[in-house]
């Protein structure tokens, strides 16, 4: 941190998501690392605290940096606790924010799994209470979004209906936001997206440059 404050650089913060800690970031933090930037993986409660406890507990730790600005990058629910933490913390400044595979419209796969037994203890308080509020608008950072096409994951066993394409949890169209235009779709499921040379890629390009890198088609 000392480093940090003297040559004023904007650290990365990678936030995991659901069911994890931060340890299934390593991978992608190493590729951020490489790319010149100084990474910082977050870990929080995913089931057990709430989304704004647990946004607060993401701004003390920003704020805990001692720097003027952060970017950050944040994966499935990761990225509605950090979109959580800038709605209510206007006094932690997040220069650009990469949501990769983050549920920011809807979440058909948890809507699914909240109909099993148990389903709602195990989607835990903060994915439930951002399905049940009205969903921020996105002012506070250069916003860059990271899709997968790729229908491969645990969301399709609970919900083999879910709507295509999909990252086998997460669906395209509920990775949308109004107004971010800057958005990239990878050949990648939700869970591959943690170790895709491509996604870490994206992310160093848009924490550069606030661009994605354009993606060959065929």
């Amino acid at each position: 941190c000392i480093a940090l404050r003297m040559n004023s650089i904007e650290p990365v913060i990678i936030i995991h998501g659901l069911w994890v800690n931060g340890l299934v970031m390593s991978w992608l933090a190493r590729r951020i690392r490489r790319c010149g930037f100084a990474v910082h993986v977050y870990s929080y409660p995913s089931v057990r605290l709430s989304l704004t406890e647990n946004a607060e507990r993401l701004a003390r730790y920003c704020a805990s940096l001692g720097v003027p600005r952060v970017h950050i990058i944040a994966h499935s629910i990761g990225g509605l606790i950090a979109l959580k933490m800038l709605e209510t913390t206007p006094t932690i400044s997040c220069s650009r924010l990469v949501l990769a595979g983050t549920p920011y419209g809807d979440s058909f796969a948890a809507h699914r799994l909240a109909r099993w037994p148990g389903g709602s203890a195990l989607l835990g308080r903060s994915i439930t209470e951002w399905l049940n509020q009205p969903r921020p608008g996105v002012h506070a950072a250069e916003t860059g979004i990271i899709a997968g096409n790729r229908g491969f994951g645990l969301g399709r066993l609970v919900a083999p209906d879910l709507p295509r394409p999909n990252d086998g949890v997460v669906t395209l169209a509920e990775t949308e936001i109004p107004g971010v235009i800057h958005r990239v779709v990878l050949a990648v499921g939700h869970s591959a997206m943690l170790i895709s040379r491509d996604a870490a890629r994206q992310c160093c390009a848009f924490l550069r440059s606030g661009h994605f890198e354009e993606v060959a088609t065929k």
